[in-house]
């Protein structure tokens, strides 16, 4: 059986490297004549047929987007829009945000009783000026997060800026870890947003995204948060 998991991976690898030798096609093709450029992309097909053969296995997954850059807890509004899309119902627990209403709140509310939002924090450390407190709903935070863990019915569970938390050491990662081993259920989905993923969070995973700053218009212009792009 190791040998044939063995073989099976090593299939896979060529077969990647095929695909990305025959490339995406368009004007970056080397082909001199579209009948040319007709049999790779016809060849890149059978390839990428057989790659998505392969992968067969269907598990929930453990997502985290971190990093610098603007749009983590964007990318993981966006996975809740598509999950809703299919009709399941989705639980959105924030860790740090909740002293201000935000568009994304209001709009995904409208989708009844499908979507659990939970605005548990009161802000960043500056404005709260009380780490006693902001432990303490964290705490809060968790407890009702491990509730949904448990509930099979959700399909995705987002734990938005948790990873704050970690960072500031109101919750520890091997907690974390330690919660979701023990009561996710194999079909659902978890995603951890916020900058900083701790490496053990980051070892975890099974799909992370690192979002960095190439450009940011409050550092570069001076430009304030503004509705319909920060909240």
């Amino acid at each position: 059986m190791k040998n044939e998991d063995q073989a099976s991976h090593q299939n896979t690898e060529n077969l990647d490297k095929e695909a990305l030798k025959l490339g995406m096609g368009g004007n970056n093709s080397p082909d001199k004549t579209e009948e040319k450029y007709k049999e790779r992309m016809e060849k890149r097909k059978v390839i990428q047929k057989e790659r998505v053969s392969l992968r067969k296995e269907k598990k929930g997954l453990v997502i985290v987007f971190t990093g610098n850059g603007k749009g983590k807890t964007t990318a993981a509004l966006g996975l809740a829009l598509r999950t809703l899309g299919h009709h399941q119902k989705v639980a959105i627990i924030q860790f740090i945000k909740g002293s201000w209403t935000t568009g994304e709140e209001k709009a995904f509310k409208m989708f009844g009783e499908n979507i659990s939002w939970h605005s548990l924090g009161e802000g960043f450390t500056w404005e709260t000026q009380d780490r006693i407190r902001d432990e303490k709903l964290v705490r809060e935070a968790w407890d009702l997060a491990i509730e949904y863990l448990k509930d099979e019915t959700y399909k995705l569970i987002i734990l938005d800026e948790i990873n704050i938390a970690l960072k500031l050491e109101y919750i520890s990662s091997k907690e974390i870890i330690s919660s979701i081993i023990k009561y996710k259920n194999k079909n659902n989905h978890i995603v951890l947003t916020g900058r900083g993923a701790t490496k053990s969070i980051v070892d975890f995973a099974d799909l992370v995204s690192e979002i960095r700053v190439v450009k940011h218009p409050f550092k570069e212009q001076g430009i304030k948060a503004q509705e319909c792009i920060e909240y």
